[in-house]
């Protein structure tokens, strides 16, 4: 009996190379699959499985990992406030968990021999994916292709054609990778250190030229309204105020970051809403948390957005900072508004029950009614003595 392997497929060059490879040079069954994480539609779901059963597969699968992928890990990184060095959303590198772990819950339930994926030598996919199959699936042989053999794209394609295969693989321009928490852009300009993706490289094409106000609605820090939708699932809020603000052009940037391997890169991106949620969020946890709450979710929240992007998600410490998210975000209940411009949005405030900027406390910079002149005068000789102490000291003893 021919050993199994299961493909992780998302129809491109490289996984069509593996497919073959795999079966033909190898003689594995191949058994693929395909996880979307809210960047495929449904006639690109039909064409990539087309594709997968016409390189001659045993079997292929669609798993639609969109909900479980918010669940598991975009409802953290909004309760984190999580922009990778102040600016990604983690677009892709979130994704990859998801779809690694769906990989290897398929490889163990057809009790695969092995498991393979097309990632190459050089970027952060290929250490995610290792490390999420040797935890997952520990008994089963990790084959990567295009790593090992250092392939190119041409040495790639001239295989294809010679084992018939006729699909179009010319290179695009930019390579493109989307899902529902953003959409990666890589092209010419971001293999360097200087130069801005031009207009024609978004795919979400700039069409709003007026503003437009708008009010997202959170419970317990997630997003469950748009101007007064309400929707069943955070998934559906998310593609809805993406309809409305991509074409905005809002959410666009470029990330310089450091890889799990040891260098630097950078890569545009798209991200009108996650960008939007999260600053919204954040807009509404600074009325409704406390200053020490806020600090400790900021430095637990980092660790957290680094420790996902290098992909140790399973482990444990990641379940800790969780439970601590969780707990803080009980309060985080209320309406952000919010107006939309081309490029840029601004946001106009908050409603929630649980402001903690109540004026029955006291207004900013103009009266309080909760305490006295006198009050504050003890409190601040009080708050200051141990200072204040050290400083005299230190004169006393001066020589």
């Amino acid at each position: 009996m021919k050993k199994k392997v299961v493909l992780a497929f998302s129809g491109g060059l490289d996984t069509s190379y593996c497919a073959i490879y795999l079966s033909q040079d190898l003689g594995y069954e191949v058994h693929t699959i395909t996880i979307n994480t809210g960047g495929f539609s449904t006639s690109e779901i039909i064409d990539i499985e087309k594709r997968a059963l016409s390189l001659g597969v045993t079997s292929h699968k669609t798993v639609d990992e969109t909900k479980n992928y918010y669940d598991k890990v975009i409802k953290f990184l909004v309760f984190g406030n999580v922009l990778k060095n102040g600016t990604y959303p983690l677009s892709v590198s979130a994704e990859r968990m998801s779809q690694a772990m769906a990989a290897a819950t398929y490889a163990k339930e057809i009790k695969a021999d092995a498991v393979a994926h097309g990632s190459t030598g050089a970027g952060n996919d290929q250490v995610r994916f290792d490390m999420i199959f040797n935890i997952l699936a520990p008994g089963a042989e990790i084959i990567t292709p295009i790593r090992d053999m250092k392939l190119s794209r041409e040495a790639e394609i001239d295989y294809l054609k010679a084992k018939g295969v006729a699909f179009n693989f010319e290179k695009a321009k930019y390579s493109i990778n989307k899902g529902i928490w953003g959409t990666s852009v890589g092209g010419k300009e971001t293999l360097n250190s200087l130069g801005m993706l031009p207009e024609n490289a978004w795919p979400t094409q700039v069409s709003k030229h007026s503003s437009e106000d708008i009010k997202l609605s959170f419970n317990k820090g997630e997003l469950v309204g748009v101007n007064g939708i309400e929707f069943s699932h955070p998934t559906e809020a998310i593609q809805h105020l993406q309809v409305i603000a991509g074409t905005y052009g809002i959410g666009r940037d470029i990330h310089v970051g450091d890889t799990i391997i040891g260098i630097k890169g950078r890569v545009g991106f798209e991200a009108a809403a996650p960008v939007i949620i999260i600053k919204a969020h954040h807009a509404l946890e600074k009325h409704t948390l406390t200053k020490w709450q806020l600090s400790w979710k900021d430095q637990l929240s980092q660790f957290y957005g680094n420790w996902l992007h290098e992909g140790q998600y399973l482990d444990p410490i990641m379940r800790d900072i969780e439970a601590y998210l969780i707990s803080s975000q009980q309060h985080v209940i209320g309406h952000v508004h919010l107006t939309l411009h081309p490029y840029r949005f601004q946001i106009n405030g908050i409603e929630s029950e649980y402001d903690l900027m109540s004026s029955k406390f006291g207004k900013y910079g103009e009266m309080n009614l909760g305490w006295t002149g006198d009050d504050v005068r003890g409190f601040s000789k009080i708050f200051g003595n141990q200072t204040m102490i050290y400083h005299q000291v230190s004169e006393k003893v001066k020589p």
